[in-house]
């Protein structure tokens, strides 16, 4: 039977590799589509919940994954040897940078070469890992040929880039536009039809490389976007504006202005590292990406405002950073999720550290956090914590908090996210 047969009729088994942010929502709305999925995870213990039926993705509820692997059609397991059963297999595992900007490939290699030892004809590999254009063709293929089979004949290779926005209400994996492109169109094709069973939309391109470039150019917007507005507001601070307020009023305009808003620095996974991944291509070929430099150069100096801000604040109070008791609020990359990938509450509280201050957070979604080789857990929200307290920054505004208690119980109070939108206080500051 030939395997796009085989994915019609729900008789293709398939593999996910990668139970994260991006695998296992994948791996849940393959099984909610009647296919039976063998999740893959080098971590044991995310296998063990999962097979106890538990989430720990705030995307996919314990109820889901619990029916699916009643039901047969979803089971966990760190055994890579289960790939000899698999039809497809779709990786999705983390691709950092290095501290020298670099991308670090080094878990996809891993995936692929377990991958290697147990390909079989008919079998289709996905790359959904972003990465740098060419990925899929320069590095993944020759491992996958070099078992002696024909990309387009004897199996198929091909890249789609992931879209996960955790924490979305409206797009989630199932109805976000799904873009393949596939080493030959016959790639291309089962790829589409693997898609085409469960998602709502699938894009296909004319080759892994666009695909590879679609998801660099969709986060090098962002973050070009937030550099630029990230100045805008650095500029504005200088001239005694109100940077918010000037970006709701351009925001009126009807066409040529789509409104970006300036934060404490950038966070997540994807917007903060991709672009380097497609700078450091670039400069392969001798070509210097500056507008891409420069917005990692000005997103990454906002912590270090934002730390200004919060000096300038207590100083109103004639008190000095140094031995000042400030209170974090929201340390999540983003409101009403639990990731700290890549947040810039890190490298705020790891600068306020540096200045002596005492530092204390609190966020209802992340518990505790891993940093300066120790751990930190989250204070309550409420009036204890707030006593004492010289100064507290908000640098993630989670929906569903009284921020108006930390203007009555706390000296001085620095807002990087607007939180207090159109508010005006005598101890606030504002980004």
């Amino acid at each position: 039977m030939k395997l796009e047969e085989k994915i019609k009729t729900r008789k293709a088994v398939l593999g996910v590799i990668g139970l994260g942010y991006v695998g296992l929502p994948l791996a849940v709305e393959f099984g909610k589509a009647g296919f039976k999925v063998v999740g893959i995870d080098v971590d044991a213990a995310k296998v063990k919940e999962l097979m106890r039926g538990v989430s720990y993705i705030k995307d996919v509820s314990s109820k889901e994954v619990k029916e699916l692997v009643k039901s047969g059609h979803f089971r966990a397991t760190t055994d890579f040897a289960v790939l000899k059963r698999c039809d497809t297999v779709n990786i999705c595992v983390p691709t950092p940078l290095r501290k020298t900007k670099d991308p670090d490939v080094s878990y996809i290699v891993s995936a692929v070469d377990e991958i290697v030892k147990y390909l079989h004809a008919g079998q289709l590999v996905i790359l959904e890992s972003t990465t740098y254009p060419g990925t899929t063709d320069e590095l993944i293929l020759p491992r996958l040929e070099g078992r002696g089979f024909k990309v387009g004949k004897d199996f198929f290779l091909a890249f789609s880039p992931e879209r996960v926005d955790p924490g979305n209400a409206k797009f989630n994996t199932k109805n976000i536009p799904k873009v393949v492109g596939g080493v030959t169109p016959a790639c291309t094709k089962v790829a589409r039809t693997l898609y085409r069973q469960t998602l709502s939309h699938v894009v296909p391109v004319s080759s892994t490389r666009v695909a590879e470039m679609v998801k660099l150019l969709e986060n090098t917007f962002r973050s070009v976007n937030i550099g630029l507005v990230n100045e805008i507001a650095l500029m504005s601070d200088r001239m005694g504006l109100d940077v918010w307020e000037v970006i709701d009023a351009a925001a009126t305009k009807p066409f040529g202005f789509m409104p970006f808003y300036p934060g404490p620095g950038l966070g997540g996974h994807c917007i903060p590292i991709d672009p380097f991944y497609l700078s450091w291509k670039a400069r392969e070929s001798g070509f210097e990406c500056r507008f891409i430099e420069l917005a990692g150069q000005i997103n990454g100096q906002m912590p270090h405002h934002v730390v200004d801000k919060v000096a300038g604040a207590l100083n109103r109070t004639k008190r000095s950073l140094n031995g000042s008791k400030i209170l974090v609020v929201g340390v999540a990359y983003k409101n009403d999720i639990d990731d700290v990938r890549e947040s810039p509450a890190l490298d705020i509280i790891e600068l306020l550290h540096r200045t002596g201050a005492t530092v204390s957070y609190t966020d209802p979604f992340v518990k505790s956090l891993r940093i300066n080789g120790g751990t930190m857990r989250s204070k309550p929200f409420n009036l204890k914590t707030l006593k004492g307290c010289h100064c507290a920054v908000v640098v993630t505004a989670h929906k569903g908090l009284d921020y108006d208690i930390l203007l009555k119980h706390v000296p001085v109070v620095v807002d990087s996210r607007n939180a207090f939108k159109g508010r005006k206080a005598a101890n606030l500051v504002r980004l």
